[in-house]
């Protein structure tokens, strides 16, 4: 998603109280596929609600109905953005699974993710000082980053009690491998040094996960 750049104070209508009749999926699910596109081509502050109502094919008081606001939606765009990419199977713990190649599967579709040109450009806007510290940041890292990281703490730890890996502090090996995942080919697209070509890509992941295998791996005593 593109240019998200804080909003004024919303001026639309309260979040609706209580719970009331079940949502209508199919609804709910065409408003986050609109959001996702039209956040994407025209950012935050670019897209009205009445926009996303008519690409979703509902009213807008459908939308609000099931959202609330424009902020909500940002956030529930942008989690289902990240599940869309890294859905939440991919976390379920898998026996029949190898440890190396889950987290081989989990690096490559977050890599992925996070070097599409509109991932990209939402990152380096985030950074940015006129946005850094406005609540549309926290937002967004509460959506997305959080959520993955305490997804992947949660697969870890489950590892961990199969025996299968020794970690002291599980909560803060999540952001590390992540961190390591990104690496260097991530820092060259942030900087505009171009792309690295798919071998070297394959070859980053390769390594980043077996360093923090190497840092982790249950060893025999």
């Amino acid at each position: 998603m593109s240019s998200p750049r804080p909003s004024s104070p919303p001026t639309s209508p309260a979040k609706p109280a209580g719970p009331g009749r079940p949502k209508d999926l199919s609804k709910r699910n065409a408003i986050l596929d609109a959001a996702k596109r039209l956040f994407l081509v025209d950012g935050f502050d670019g897209v009205s609600m009445d926009q996303i109502a008519a690409g979703a094919g509902v009213s807008k008081l459908t939308v609000y109905s099931h959202f609330g606001d424009k902020e909500t939606l940002f956030g529930a765009a942008v989690k289902a953005y990240c599940e869309q990419h890294l859905p939440p199977l991919m976390f379920v713990p898998d026996p029949a699974t190898p440890l190396r190649e889950r987290l081989l599967a989990i690096a490559n579709a977050f890599y992925e993710m996070v070097s599409s040109p509109e991932a990209i450009q939402i990152h380096r806007l985030l950074c940015s000082p006129q946005v850094a510290q406005s609540p549309l940041s926290k937002m967004f890292w509460e959506a997305g980053p959080q959520r993955l990281h305490d997804e992947f703490t949660a697969l870890l730890q489950r590892r961990v009690e199969a025996g299968e890996l020794e970690i002291d502090d599980v909560p803060r090996a999540a952001p590390q491998f992540f961190c390591l995942v990104k690496g260097e080919p991530h820092a060259l697209l942030m900087f505009g040094c171009g792309a690295p070509g798919r071998t070297e890509v394959r070859a980053h992941i390769d390594a980043s996960v077996s360093m923090f295998l190497r840092a982790y791996a249950r060893r025999e005593r």
